[in-house]
């Protein structure tokens, strides 16, 4: 067989994408097709960015391209599908508009108390918001939203039982918190969490949502590699406190998340903790932890810089009471919360009109 870009193509036809179910040339995954003399160089993208998948299907494309092509000079560039690329491929979730992560590189910055009272704040600005509490070691979305206890229960969705998500405040909810014993330790290897995660969203009858919201463990590990493989996720937000050693974790996190292989748009980063402010003192503010840290590592980083949240006695109160502090009104703490949704929504529009701009340039 003649080395054309035809024949490579016609090769490339048999081979499947795996999470996909279609071969890469008709799902559009290959690109920079170069034949000069007898060499051959092309790019190809796959929904899973490990470097297990990319591994195999590389051997693959070496197999099928050498079995019909003799002493051919072979050069292949397997890489994971960009974010907005897997979003044109969503199968699981295609009635959410915004699918956003909530990450921190290090635990105790209030990761799950910026996820809890930015959900509360889009519900109150009028979206339709859901939670998945993946935070599998250390579940607290259901003491956060006052459901502790609770159980989903199953719907049928076209003959197949799925999982209905519990609601509070309005939101929808699923947490592994809702399937274990709450005094109990979570002992799991990794693969076992991973799955446990990924049946709260394949298994899950989520309807239509403006915003789910992802509440990940803290670091950048197994966890953070199986939720890119399995869900197109449409940006990522940074928790991170003033002080040092936290900001240190935070870029980890921010790099993490634009690696090649992961390739997920940073929304921005949050400041928690910023400030203390007592009760009796509501015009003070005592920097604890540093000034403006979290800020000045978003400035440094080209990333959003989405506000300050004050270290406040009530927004750990109505955490435990199970109340989210940005249901109550009229208060600076409130404030706080609605200034950050705002900023957060004017931002993932800024998002996803950068990747409809990728997308006109690709097409021309």
């Amino acid at each position: 067989m003649e080395l054309t870009r035809e024949n490579v193509l016609e090769v490339l036809g048999a081979i499947i994408e795996p999470d996909l179910k279609k071969d890469i040339v008709s799902a559009n995954l290959v690109e920079n097709i170069d034949i000069e003399n007898n060499q051959l160089s092309l790019k190809v993208y796959i929904s899973n960015p490990a470097l297990h998948a990319r591994k195999r299907m590389t051997e693959a494309i070496d197999f099928n391209i050498k079995r019909k092509f003799s002493d051919v000079e072979l050069n292949i560039d397997v890489k994971g599908m960009p974010a907005e690329a897997k979003a044109a491929h969503r199968k699981i979730l295609p009635q959410v508009q915004n699918i956003i992560a909530i990450a921190s590189g290090k635990g105790g910055v209030g990761k799950s108390t910026i996820t809890a009272n930015l959900a509360g704040g889009l519900q109150k600005a009028g979206y339709k918001v859901g939670i998945v509490d993946a935070d599998i070691y250390g579940p607290s979305m259901p003491t956060m939203f006052d459901v502790v206890g609770d159980k989903p229960t199953m719907i049928d969705v076209d003959g197949t039982p799925k999982i209905n998500p519990v609601v509070n405040y309005g939101i929808k909810l699923l947490s592994i918190g809702f399937f274990t014993e709450q005094d109990n330790a979570v002992v799991w290897r990794g693969p076992m969490a991973a799955k446990a995660m990924t049946q709260m969203f394949t298994d899950a009858e989520w309807g239509e949502l403006d915003y789910l919201l992802i509440d990940l463990p803290p670091g950048t590990g197994d966890i953070h590699l199986s939720l890119v493989q399995t869900v197109p996720l449409d940006g990522a937000v940074i928790v991170s406190t003033p002080q040092e050693v936290a900001l240190a974790d935070a870029r980890r996190g921010v790099n993490m998340f634009q690696m090649d292989t992961i390739n997920v748009p940073v929304v921005g980063i949050v400041e928690n903790m910023a400030w203390f402010t007592p009760a009796e003192l509501p015009e003070n503010k005592y920097y604890i932890f540093g000034r403006d840290g979290a800020k000045n590592l978003a400035h440094g980083m080209e990333v959003p810089f989405l506000g300050h949240i004050p270290l406040v006695q009530g927004v750990r109160e109505a955490g435990d009471a199970g109340r989210p502090a940005v249901f109550q009104d009229n208060t600076p703490t409130a404030q706080a919360f609605e200034d950050l949704v705002r900023i957060f929504v004017k931002e993932v529009e800024v998002v996803k009109a950068k990747k409809q701009t990728k997308k006109v340039v690709h097409a021309n």
